[in-house]
């Protein structure tokens, strides 16, 4: 009877409060995941295309969808281009496809690439570390400030991070096999062993090499060196524990990846000569090294000093990057940071996750040519790491999750009132949507929209490829043809304008680099002459 009263008082009573504040805890996380996965669709359909990058790419996926021409995509009719592999267009094209020639259309795959590689970490790290800190990976992930802003962008780097994020995770789940207490909320981990035929592993394990494909045909070689150099760091590091070359199906799954990806780029090579050469050399190797590397045929470099990827870091990890330093830092003077810290050890993939977060920034440290979303796959294991440190600290201080996820709303909501301002103010920056539109809406159908400049691509996109370019030559006898035309003018060049027609032509509207004049015809033209204002199509 004794043993029996002493065995309930030593039992654990589970207050009814206590669990019903983690309940509802767990609830409010949830939704704010859910939230911020869901209010890019809103920026994604508000905000225009802004030259360049963005409007650049919606027009390559816009010529694929209307040329037919699945294969080569097409910087501008006549002109391949060889800068990245079709994934990313492919995608956007058959979005345009289903959804319209719109913002929305051309930005929804990015989005789905986020849905996605949240998918898979969530899977990931929920197996690896338990339901918490898996929850916390994705929102910490999600609300990354390069993460927020690209998934709502027209851009090759969401697919590029979707297949390193497969691969990457997919690694760390088949090699996670140690009995451990890290983390854990049934305190076991998987011993290690051979699990790639397991039931368990068998689909990560060719989740690998589908991360493979998938990158391959995103970006191109880069791939593998992204997901090459975590894997092979870690491997050499632990090569007492594991042998990587069973760890893997590596002839089948290599196979999966020739057959998937080897065909586009042979056919790419016949198709447009060059390429190759072009990709490989010159995209893969001189853009990094060479500064100033005058072979882009589709842009400039980007020179900047050495070391900027660091400061680009910052930016790509608010709030989360600035706020991890201080930690870093205070961990000099709090003992109890210190032991927060400490408590990572106990994770036998930290050293992967610590490659596969710093091994970008590192590897573009001494690179000039560089944009901050190169760092965007090397967020995927930036949050990992985050969020172990969040939970470590959580644990030994009053840290209240809700004051975590007003912080994770932070950049969801700054990036809300932009898009809001930029609905009320569409023209804040250079963008030809208001323009075009209003071309469209105040004239026949096939009134051709004539830029005294090489035509913006978001006004090539908005156009529908109609926008083209006039010579100042050519436009005294331009308007003697039957028209009308609109012409917009760089506002510096209006005054001559007006010298070269001997009149003031109306203004119909004014953004932030060009006036709209609408052109009327005194005469008639040759025929062969009105066949130059003919819009491509």
């Amino acid at each position: 009877m004794n043993s029996f009263a002493g065995n309930l008082v030593a039992a654990p009573v589970s207050h009814p409060r206590a669990t019903t504040l983690k309940s509802e805890t767990r609830r409010i996380t949830w939704a704010t995941l859910v939230a911020v996965l869901l209010l890019p669709l809103l920026s994604m359909t508000i905000i225009p295309f802004y030259d360049t990058s963005e409007p650049r790419y919606a027009e390559i996926a816009r010529i694929m969808m209307t040329s037919g021409d699945w294969i080569t995509p097409w910087f501008s009719p006549g002109v391949p281009f060889w800068g990245k592999p079709p994934l990313s267009f492919w995608a956007q094209a058959l979005s345009m496809k289903l959804f319209g020639l719109n913002e929305f259309a051309a930005r929804l795959p990015s989005w789905v690439c986020l849905l996605l590689s949240n998918a898979i970490l969530i899977s990931g790290v929920q197996r690896l570390k338990g339901r918490k800190i898996a929850l916390w990976t994705a929102i910490i992930y999600s609300t990354c400030a390069l993460v927020y802003i690209s998934s709502g962008a027209v851009l090759t780097d969401p697919f590029l991070t979707l297949g390193t994020t497969l691969s990457l995770m997919s690694f760390a789940t088949i090699t996670q096999r140690r009995h451990t207490t890290y983390g854990n909320r049934d305190n076991r981990t998987p011993a290690f062993g051979n699990l790639a035929n397991s039931p368990r592993t068998g689909w990560w394990s060719y989740g690998f090499f589908s991360g493979l494909v998938i990158g391959l045909l995103a970006k191109g070689p880069l791939a593998l060196v992204l997901i090459g150099v975590p894997v092979a760091a870690w491997s050499v590091l632990n090569r007492k524990e594991v042998r990587l070359a069973t760890l893997l199906p590596w002839r089948r799954g290599l196979l999966l990846v020739a057959i998937l990806v080897l065909p586009w780029y042979v056919l790419a090579e016949v198709k447009t000569p060059g390429f190759l050469s072009y990709f490989i050399v010159g995209e893969h190797f001189r853009r990094f090294v060479d500064p100033g590397w005058a072979g882009d045929l589709y842009g400039s470099a980007h020179k900047r000093a050495y070391g900027t990827i660091w400061y680009l870091w910052l930016q790509a990890t608010f709030p989360y990057g600035p706020l991890l330093l201080a930690t870093l830092i205070g961990a000099l003077f709090s003992a109890r940071l210190r032991d927060s810290l400490a408590a990572l050890r106990q994770d036998p993939l930290l050293s992967y996750w610590l490659a596969c977060a710093l091994f970008v920034p590192v590897f573009f440290t001494f690179s000039a040519n560089i944009l901050w979303t190169y760092l965007l796959p090397s967020l995927a294991g930036f949050s990992v790491l985050a969020a172990s440190i969040a939970m470590q600290i959580k644990a030994r201080f009053t840290f209240p999750t809700r004051r975590f996820l007003v912080l994770a709303g932070l950049v969801p909501f700054a990036l809300l009132i932009f898009s809001l301002i930029d609905g009320i103010y569409p023209d804040l920056r250079n963008t030809e949507r208001t323009l075009v539109s209003y071309v469209q809406q105040h004239s026949a159908p096939n009134t051709p929209v004539l830029y005294l400049s090489t035509p913006p691509f978001s006004a090539q996109f908005y156009s529908r490829g109609r926008a083209r370019q006039i010579e100042m030559a050519q436009l005294r006898h331009a308007t003697s043809c039957n028209g009308p035309f609109y012409l917009a003018v760089p506002k510096h060049q209006q005054g001559l304008v007006a010298q070269i027609l001997d009149s003031n032509p109306a203004v119909e509207l004014i953004n932030r680099r060009y006036v709209l004049m609408k052109i009327l015809a005194r005469d008639r033209c040759p025929r062969a002459d009105t066949a130059a204002l003919t819009p491509s199509r």
